[in-house]
């Protein structure tokens, strides 16, 4: 059984919305077990993943940044760091703000830099964004942010029930479908 992992913080229910549409991908791929924790301070016990083969993390983009509960965890894995415990975990990320850009960005870097100093193996997003000509960012079509370093996703300032657009929440699901059959590939090599 491949084991994949999906570690996020959410301070207004946005993230966790992606979140469990990622987790939902993942799910959706046979011989693949799915664990999903909510980071809510950054102390949390997190060593139920030690055990995965993938973690996907995920966090709002706040001040350009990922969130303070989200880097206070990064800091807490240090130990980990230390003994090479992730080494070789496929990992990828995402991150939701209000702006369009809103330097999602640099967000997806520090995840991507964090999994980096881990020793872990990063996967993006794959799919092109299916915006049709003269319609950027359409609501409903798949990576309409444009994004290859992980997924990303826009948010009004709105209940996590209306917002994202459904368009973010298919492309969730799909990186979580894509991590997923990558973990497996790999724990099958």
């Amino acid at each position: 059984m491949t084991k994949l992992a999906i570690i996020y913080h959410s301070g207004y229910g946005h993230t966790e919305k992606m979140a469990h549409h990622v987790k939902k991908g993942a799910a959706s791929v046979d011989g693949v077990e799915t664990l999903i924790l909510k980071l809510e301070d950054g102390n949390e016990d997190f060593s139920a993943a030690n055990d995965a083969d993938a973690i996907i993390f995920g966090s709002p983009t706040y001040m350009g940044s990922v969130s303070a509960v989200m880097k206070n965890f990064m800091e807490k894995t240090s130990p980990l760091f230390a003994k090479r415990q992730w080494k070789d975990k496929l990992a990828g990320g995402f991150t939701l703000s209000h702006s369009l850009s809103g330097d999602k960005l640099n967000a997806l870097m520090q995840i991507n830099i964090f999994a980096m100093q881990h020793g872990m193996i990063w996967a993006g997003f794959d799919e092109l964004n299916q915006s049709p000509d003269g319609e950027p960012g359409k609501e409903d079509v798949m990576n309409r942010m444009g994004a290859f370093l992980g997924l990303m996703g826009q948010t009004e300032n709105a209940p996590a029930d209306i917002t994202p657009p459904s368009g973010d929440l298919l492309s969730a699901e799909y990186f979580g479908k894509r991590l997923a059959e990558t973990a497996k590939r790999f724990k099958k090599a």
